[in-house]
């Protein structure tokens, strides 16, 4: 018996695959078996690195550049992922940026409207783009990627926070209305976790680490692991689940 379904003979199209969460999601969904589109928005070569080592193992990939805050932009980057890998079966947007830590009041109006721009906007136009035919072929995966930050409103500000939370609500939305067509829409919540996000100096991360109940910073590689057993269970839509090492419990 498996745990759900495997991903042989699906494409998935991981955005944001460049580096840290993002690449060990393109990188794990390639060994379940999936040909991956690895989305990236200026770190080419970046993104060339996580292409070849999934092809070093055998599998299918492609390097696929873009805004994908831009509608025009994203019906590129499908029609290329269409053409080369076949249609998309399984998107994780997973695409984000974040900001110096402020006070609300010294955040830049600029600033806000980027990141909901590309954190929450991108999320919607590139659903969009692969929704319709996932329900002509009654299957689909998407996983957004939120943040611990959707419950706690998190360290980074309230652009963040606002973003990763319109993902929680657009997941419910996208979920409640195409369950019944095969595809599933999921939300994960990750929280510190290593590489994403996290300061450098090593005092302020054991301080971090300290606060939660595990006793350490999480890893791209659990982030993963969580998205990988999300993508291949079908009777599970409309959930945002948390991997915060208990940080948030809920």
């Amino acid at each position: 018996m498996t745990d759900g379904p495997q991903l042989e003979g699906r494409v998935a199209l991981v955005t944001g695959a460049s580096r840290g969460i993002g690449r060990a999601v393109a990188l794990r969904l390639a060994s379940d078996g999936a040909a991956c589109a690895v989305g990236y928005a200026s770190s080419a070569d970046s993104a060339a690195e996580v292409v070849d080592a999934i092809r070093s193992a055998g599998g299918r990939s492609v390097a696929v550049g873009g805004d994908v805050a831009d509608p025009d932009a994203v019906d590129r980057i499908v029609a290329r992922v269409t053409d080369e890998l076949g249609p998309v079966d399984v998107l994780v947007a997973n695409a984000g940026i974040g900001d110096r830590r402020r006070p609300m009041v010294e955040v830049p109006i600029e600033s806000w409207d980027e990141i909901i721009r590309v954190n929450l906007r991108s999320a919607f136009i590139l659903s969009r783009a692969v929704v319709p035919g996932m329900v002509e072929r009654r299957f689909g995966r998407i996983v957004l990627m939120s943040s611990v930050a959707a419950f706690t409103g998190g360290m980074i500000g309230p652009h963040y926070a606002a973003s990763k939370a319109g993902l929680i609500g657009l997941t419910h939305w996208m979920a409640a209305e195409l369950a019944g067509d095969g595809v599933t829409v999921n939300a994960i919540a990750p929280a510190l976790v290593e590489s994403h996000m996290i300061p450098s100096d090593p005092d302020r991360r054991r301080e971090l680490a300290s606060r939660i109940p595990v006793g350490r910073l999480g890893t791209a590689e659990e982030v993963a692991d969580l998205t990988s057993a999300v993508v291949r269970n079908g009777y599970l839509p409309d959930q945002v689940v948390s991997l915060d090492g208990g940080l948030h419990p809920h």
